[in-house]
């Protein structure tokens, strides 16, 4: 998996779970619940961890491959349901 200096330094101080969950965030990459594009071209992808029974929403570059953030959304399933 590629990622960005900015998810090896900042994210992993930040929201230490994504490192813990990091095989979650590897499978983001391909078997997502749900994607949104970014204007910036940025991808979201969304992938449910029952574990903890949040979403882990996976920032990934345009480049489909390299992810720059991770973290639980815990307020994934309100916007969902706003729509």
């Amino acid at each position: 998996m590629k990622t960005t200096s900015y998810f090896e330094t900042a994210v992993a101080k930040s929201h230490p779970e994504s490192v813990t969950y990091r095989t979650y965030v590897e499978e983001a990459l391909t078997e997502y619940e749900s994607i949104h594009t970014e204007p910036n071209g940025n991808t979201r992808r969304y992938i449910y961890v029952a574990e903890r029974e949040l979403y882990l929403r996976v920032v990934v570059l345009p480049d489909g491959q390299t992810v720059h953030n991770a973290f639980f959304d815990s307020n994934y399933t309100r916007k969902q349901r706003r729509k």
